[in-house]
């Protein structure tokens, strides 16, 4: 059972203090009352102390016995006649509890009856004890049933946020070996135009990027500004491949660099501008990467342009694979309706508009 934090949860999950609760709560209500209503609080204390022997020993084989094992399995008939006869021993035994304790504490109101009267007095006890020890019997089957719903329910969330954080990492992990996949193809066209300086500095920034991927995005939220600086050595890893073939602008103007986002939520998209974009054109091509906040919300912007001989293609592609949609399955996981993303698509040229609420 998952363990919780707040005082309630604690109670509701420790069954024993739970159940002790609610038999406190049953024996000094009845004084209680009697003592707004004006009533003998000296009698009404000796009938709660009679009526709780019947009161546990009716809850406790109603609601873990006749309910569980007979009725929800739908045995009918054993229930109703399990029920009946189980009443009227417990009716007996409140009966018997009450004389026994009235003789003890209060001798004034005591009134001697034999077993058999009791026995063969069926309507005093309906109408006398059955309200007194059964309204707390169904009190407690009531109380029951809704701590069940409600642990079913915090079971069920848990299970759901488990199941999500999983998924989490399994993305993650996903985008780690397909970041590496394409550096170390990129390191590797360095090494072939015998580029060692660029060679060694592609070395450093992939360094800071896996240590970044590995060992400062385990927390659901990182600052903004964490993310930037990742953009930034990413653009710079690609950028020293590209060269001038490429044109590229990044700007960003944050009301605070230390406001807090889901981590690797932005770089899928970046990278998918210079797979579908810059990869794949020989000629001069044109990446432009806008980030925005305010108080209220991010802006998210990635502009690249097209192939002029792929254009029948990229639209699928640029909208598909690894890094595209598990940003758009991290979107979901991390902010639920608290984000729009929208892209667009002419002959020349792709854009995504992420949007993210902040409050």
């Amino acid at each position: 059972m998952v363990k919780r934090k707040n005082l309630i949860d604690w109670i509701l999950q420790n069954r024993v203090v739970s159940h002790l609760i609610f038999w406190g709560l049953v024996f000094i209500s009845l004084p209680i009352l009697a003592a707004l209503n004006e009533g003998s609080v000296e009698k009404t204390v000796n009938a709660s102390l009679s009526f709780l022997p019947a009161q546990l020993l009716a809850s406790y084989f109603l609601v873990y016995y006749q309910v569980p094992k007979l009725l929800f399995k739908k045995k009918y008939l054993k229930f109703g006649f399990s029920f009946l006869i189980s009443t009227y021993v417990f009716l007996v035994i409140s009966k018997l509890s009450n004389m026994y304790l009235t003789k003890f504490f209060i001798p004034k109101y005591y009134e001697e009856e034999s077993f058999i009267e009791i026995l063969a007095d069926p309507f005093h006890l309906a109408v006398v004890h059955f309200p007194s020890v059964y309204v707390f019997v169904f009190l407690m089957l009531m109380t029951k049933i809704v701590k069940d719903r409600f642990e079913e329910r915090h079971q069920l969330e848990v299970l759901q946020k488990e199941k999500a954080n999983t998924e989490l990492k399994f993305l993650k992990a996903q985008i780690n070996p397909h970041f590496l996949f394409n550096t170390l193809n990129n390191l590797y066209s360095l090494t072939l135009e015998e580029s060692s300086e660029k060679a060694s500095e592609v070395v450093l920034k992939l360094s800071d990027m896996l240590d970044y991927m590995l060992y400062q995005c385990k927390d659901p939220e990182v600052p903004l500004k964490n993310e930037i600086t990742f953009i930034q050595d990413y653009i710079g890893l690609e950028s020293l491949r590209y060269g001038n073939k490429l044109t590229l602008d990044f700007t960003y103007q944050l009301h605070d660099p230390n406001v807090m986002i889901a981590p690797l939520i932005l770089i899928s998209f970046v990278e998918n501008a210079f797979k579908h974009g810059a990869s794949n054109t020989l000629n001069d091509s044109v990446i432009k990467i806008e980030l925005t906040t305010n108080q209220d919300q991010l802006c998210f912007k990635v502009f690249n342009t097209l192939p002029m001989d792929k254009t029948d293609t990229t639209e699928n592609e640029s909208n598909s694979g690894i890094g595209f949609s598990n940003s758009k399955r991290q979107l979901e996981l991390n902010y639920k309706s608290n984000y729009t993303l929208k892209s667009t698509q002419t002959d020349k040229d792709f854009q995504v508009v992420l949007t993210i609420n902040l409050q």
